[in-house]
């Protein structure tokens, strides 16, 4: 089946950094949520409603995969990673993103000339 991006891009804040944290490698729940605070310099907190309804739609989007990466044998947790449909949102929501920032200041920039 084809990856429809339509659907799925723009990401929401809690999407991008669940990709991005899983981008390192495959993490449990907790993992991922320490990990975004880290990515985003404390300025994004998942809280695990967010976190676990926003792994429940990655899932169902193929983003993210059930994994039976780094965990203990006798734990319960799941442990999830980036799929590559994942990895090629990721790729294109940064590409988003980067264009919206270079727009913003080639505006500015613009503005700031003419004040001159």
């Amino acid at each position: 089946m084809a990856l429809k991006t339509a659907n799925i891009l723009p990401l929401t804040e809690a999407f991008y950094y669940i990709l991005l944290s899983l981008y390192a490698g495959s993490a449990h729940g907790y993992a991922i949520m320490q990990k975004t605070q880290q990515i985003s310099d404390k300025c994004v907190n998942l809280g695990a409603g967010t976190l676990y309804t926003a792994l429940s739609t990655l899932l169902k989007k193929g983003l993210i995969e059930l994994s039976d990466g780094p965990q203990k044998v006798e734990s319960r947790r799941k442990v999830y990673a980036i799929t590559p449909d994942g990895l090629t949102i990721l790729r294109q929501e940064l590409h988003r993103l980067e264009r919206l920032v270079e727009n913003g200041h080639r505006v500015i920039n613009k503005m700031k000339g003419e004040e001159l």
